[in-house]
């Protein structure tokens, strides 16, 4: 039987194999592939561990599945398909199979600690090809320069990289993207506020992290707005800014720049800090010119109108759509134009066979309308764009509004987290335990941010809960590094205990003796790694692969206490649960990790 423990797709072969003797046999002139084998677990255990339901046959056969299902383990059990010790056998319209434990143990513990490429990337017999090798671009983040990264920021940050990581650990070529979207009437908010108010007054002499005094001028430019009553409107005066910065105005060019980098050096603090990553920044400022000059191109051939009021139009009526303005009348940009110069721009700098954004779910029709324009204008790979949309993040409280400062700061809210869960060590005085318990109090709030804010599938809108997401119990980012640090525990106390009794057994681990029940589950959970892994890489759902690793979690603590590793009965059981161990401690660590959640030995 092949190495690979994706035990699913092995018995798909098994099954497919028979089906098309079968066939063959009945000379029907039909046959079967195996992506036609539907594979599904028995809601009993004594059912089987699989199931394989042959209605999908019953046309090419012409027969009834329960006929079908008594043809097919009439075959799988003929030695030539050498199906080993498992028990194949038929309940109604199913052929159900269950597995050698002993045998299945051994492949699956073997395969996650001889850390497996193939168990580890998806699983060896799944059709890859649409992922393997393919260049995939993921965008993500896209923050402006007007103000600091917040709690939504949080969770497309999280997304992204997730994702990022997921597809690459399916062998796709991944580059992550940050569009910095550092021009606009959003940033020109900001600097008329400072401009008028900052009386030159840095990050430095305020005490304030860079980004968040920026932002703190945004906010002062919504109370000037409600304050002001003169003839001349802030908002006004911060358009004719707009006006002075795409003039190449010196003065206003000195400022936006100025406040672009306190911006970006305080977001770049935030991204090491929460373990977020780039392979290249795009500038809207370097982007919009060329968007701007294939809008003037798309006029030129027709593709867009120039109104009475002299804005640049896309008529979208006929796909059912309106009219989208694609330049202002006074010729400054948009989004859209900004847009379209940063994907061609990232297709000449790397021919991507898929671009994918992750932008919040409240984008959808400006995604709808991008990828149609870049299609009409001409470039074939506008197909391959994809708009990984998320819902909201909202907090007990409500909304939250930028402009109003009733956003969460995303450092604000990893220092409550952080002192949460430092204050929950020294309770529990297990300060010498952890070792330096600052540091394991920040992966702690990493931890159970990011495992939160990715549990939910991503187009669903959520309700973040700092306190929920810092329990030690239940569906929970701590609860998993605790499972983590535990395996941890139990090994290293095991090693201790070799080292000091000199022992150096290589004798072979008897994995037969993992009879119960809940060591079955936890090898059948290890065993199903690859097909959550693959299955999160195509649904791009990272929350696929948190249910998997809250399961192991789960199942594991079951195992724990029904069944004593270090205290075994025999030494060879004690051995083969250590195996178990550690076979479950390869496949935590590499999902914590695609799941952007710190990995701790100690808790």
């Amino acid at each position: 039987m092949d190495e690979i423990m994706d035990e699913k797709n092995i018995w798909k072969e098994k099954i497919c194999a028979a089906l098309n003797e079968a066939l063959e046999e009945l000379h029907l002139g039909e046959t079967v592939d195996t992506g036609d084998i539907i594979a599904e677990l028995p809601p009993k255990p004594e059912m089987g561990d699989l199931g394989f339901p042959m209605f999908p046959f019953a046309k090419k056969f012409k027969k009834s599945p329960p006929q079908i299902a008594a043809l097919v383990v009439n075959k799988v059990n003929h030695p030539s398909l050498a199906q080993g010790s498992a028990e194949v056998f038929t309940l109604g319209p199913y052929v159900n199979v269950k597995l050698d434990r002993a045998q299945t143990a051994s492949r699956v513990i073997s395969a996650a600690l001889n850390a497996n490429k193939d168990f580890f990337t998806g699983g060896k017999n799944s059709d890859k090809k649409d992922l393997c090798g393919k260049k995939i671009m993921v965008e993500f983040s896209s923050p402006n320069t007007n103000k600091p990264l917040h709690l939504g920021h949080l969770r497309n940050d999280v997304l992204g990289e997730s994702i990022s990581r997921i597809l690459a650990a399916c062998n796709a070529e991944v580059q992550k993207v940050c569009i910095i979207n550092d021009r606009g009437i959003h940033i020109c908010k900001s600097m008329l506020a400072y401009q008028e108010y900052g009386n030159g007054e840095t990050p430095e002499s305020a005490h304030i992290k860079s980004d968040h005094f920026v932002g703190k001028w945004y906010v002062r430019f919504s109370l000037m707005e409600k304050m002001e009553k003169a003839e001349e409107s802030a908002l006004e005066r911060a358009r004719q800014l707009l006006l002075k910065w795409e003039a190449g105005d010196t003065e206003t060019v000195a400022l936006w720049k100025q406040m672009n980098q306190w911006t970006v050096n305080g977001m770049k603090e935030t991204y090491k800090r929460t373990d977020i990553s780039f392979d290249k920044y795009y500038f809207e400022s370097d982007t919009y010119l060329r968007g701007k000059d294939e809008v003037l191109k798309g006029l030129e051939r027709g593709l867009f109108t120039k109104e009475v009021d002299g804005s640049i139009q896309a008529d979208l009526t006929a796909e059912n759509l309106d009219k989208k303005v694609l330049l202002r009348k006074d010729g400054t940009s948009l989004y859209i134009t900004q847009d379209f110069g940063t994907a061609i721009l990232r297709h000449d700098d790397w021919a991507f066979d898929k671009l994918v954004y992750v932008v919040g779910s409240e984008q959808r029709y400006h995604f709808q309308v991008l990828f149609i324009l870049l299609a009409k204008m001409g470039f074939a790979w506008a197909k391959d764009l994809y708009h990984l949309s998320y819902g909201m993040v909202n907090l007990p409280e409500g909304k939250m509004k930028s402009r109003e400062g009733t956003v969460v700061d995303a450092d604000d809210l990893i220092d409550e987290l952080r002192d949460m869960a430092l204050a929950e060590i020294r309770d529990k005085a297990r300060e010498e335990i952890v070792g330096d318990a600052p540091q394991t109090a920040e992966k702690i709030a990493l931890g159970a941010l990011h495992y939160y804010l990715l549990q939910v599938s991503p187009e669903r809108d959520m309700l973040f809960n700092p306190k929920e997401s810092l329990s030690f119990n239940g569906n929970t980012g701590p609860y998993l590094q605790y499972m983590g640090a535990r395996i941890s525990s139990i090994l290293q106390k095991d090693e201790a205990k070799a080292l000091l009794e000199g022992k150096n057994d290589d004798a072979k681990i008897k994995f037969e003796l993992l009879v119960s029940d809940s060591e079955w589950e936890l090898v059948k959970t290890i065993a199903a790694y690859p097909e959550a892994l693959e299955a999160a890489a195509r649904a791009m759902n990272p929350s696929l692969l948190a249910s998997f690793l809250y399961e192991l979690s789960k199942n594991f603590a079951r195992f724990y206490h029904e069944c004593p590793v270090l205290n075994a009965d025999t030494q060879d059981l004690q051995r083969a649960r250590l195996e178990l161990c550690r076979a479950v401690l390869a496949v935590l660590r590499a999902a914590l990790n695609l799941v952007c959640i710190p990995f701790l030995e100690s808790m």
